[in-house]
């Protein structure tokens, strides 16, 4: 009877790790779920609450630093043109690896935007998510998107599933 207690503090301790994963790898497919809905209404200063103070977003070669040029972005002539005129960011599942404190996720979007009284896709993206665990819960410290146009980079974002290596 000795092994016993010791064999279920040691089930017990591996269902709380599986449980924190499965609570972690859900925080962070809800905070990537939460991007298209915040920009699409233009909810600046909630989009940038996203990323950590120093968080990078790099879309297409477009590099915004920090939380200030990530609000900007929103409240720029650019994007409320897109909300003016009618559009939805939707953000497919990702797929989630979480190492720690650290997490990745890999992901597509389809942009669709208002042309003649009717939707079209305007693009779709592929997406890296660079987490961290922060007292605030999880935030973006980098979130590299390109639009899958044939170009190289973009399926390479995609296929880096779990992996924690930089993808260029």
């Amino acid at each position: 009877m000795t092994g016993q207690p010791t064999d279920l503090a040691d089930r017990l301790a591996a269902v709380e790790a599986r449980l924190r994963q499965l609570e972690d790898q859900q925080e962070i497919a809800q905070l990537i779920a939460s991007y298209g809905p915040l920009v699409d209404s233009g909810s600046a200063e909630a989009v940038a609450d996203l990323w950590e103070p120093d968080g990078v977003y790099d879309v297409d070669g477009r590099c915004m630093n920090g939380r200030e040029e990530i609000a900007a972005m929103v409240t720029g002539k650019h994007h409320q043109g897109w909300i003016e005129g009618g559009c939805a960011h939707f953000l497919g599942p990702a797929h989630v690896a979480v190492d720690g404190d650290d997490a990745v996720a890999v992901g597509h979007s389809l942009m669709v935007v208002r042309r003649d009284e009717r939707f079209v896709v305007h693009r779709a993206t592929a997406h890296r998510w660079v987490l961290r665990r922060s007292p605030g819960g999880w935030r973006v410290t980098r979130r590299t998107s390109r639009v899958l146009d044939g170009r190289e980079e973009s399926p390479r974002l995609l296929a880096a599933l779990g992996s924690h290596e930089e993808v260029r």
